[in-house]
């Protein structure tokens, strides 16, 4: 069986006992709450699109999106980093990414995403953002430094299926006019953000 089929397989089975688990949980916060297969697929295009060799995770929860950007950052001799602040979760995606061999292109970083945000000093060309919503303002100076010049991207997941909870987040990016961007209805949608010069 081929790399292509076998993390296929694999990715295949991960989200459907993701899925599951969630189904199962009463409260929010026990979920795993992964992106859409959708979603993921069109991360990694996007990834070997632009030849990305930096990139960025922001909510790493139990690694399937992860998994899916290392796939990705594989093909481009890139790399991931990524945050999460629940030890367990990170044990969980460090454990599938050994499954896959794709261990070595994942830097795990455990703790608080906005503390880890403020201490970060370089450019990624590709940053997905798929974490609690309500810290989304207080990231996003952050953000706005972190995105490559000219050709970074940052990607924003859940934008239509919790439009509420990312109003004022997308409110506030349009108005910097440094920016542009859009959502994609891919998934629980995406929101897309570039620089416009």
């Amino acid at each position: 069986m081929s790399m292509d089929a076998n993390f296929k397989n694999y990715m295949q089975q991960l989200y459907a006992d993701f899925s599951a688990h969630d189904a199962a949980q009463n409260h929010r916060l026990a979920r795993y709450r992964n992106i859409e297969p959708e979603s993921a697929l069109f991360l990694a295009m996007q990834i070997r699109l632009k030849q990305a060799k930096q990139i960025l995770e922001i909510g790493t929860s139990t690694g399937y999106s992860t998994l899916w950007l290392a796939d990705a950052a594989l093909s481009t001799q890139g790399r991931v980093e990524t945050i999460e602040i629940d030890a367990a979760r990170i044990e969980q995606a460090k454990q599938h990414a050994e499954n896959l061999s794709l261990a070595k292109y994942i830097e795990f970083h455990h703790g608080d995403a906005l503390h880890f945000l403020q201490q970060l000093n370089q450019r990624y060309d590709f940053i997905l953002l798929d974490a609690e919503r309500d810290a989304y303002i207080a990231y996003w100076p952050y953000l706005a430094e972190l995105i490559q010049a000219q050709s970074g991207v940052l990607i924003v997941d859940n934008v239509l299926s919790h439009a509420n909870e990312v109003a004022e987040f997308i409110q506030r990016v349009e108005a910097d006019d440094r920016f542009i961007c859009t959502t994609l209805n891919v998934g629980a949608g995406l929101f897309m953000v570039t620089w416009r010069n």
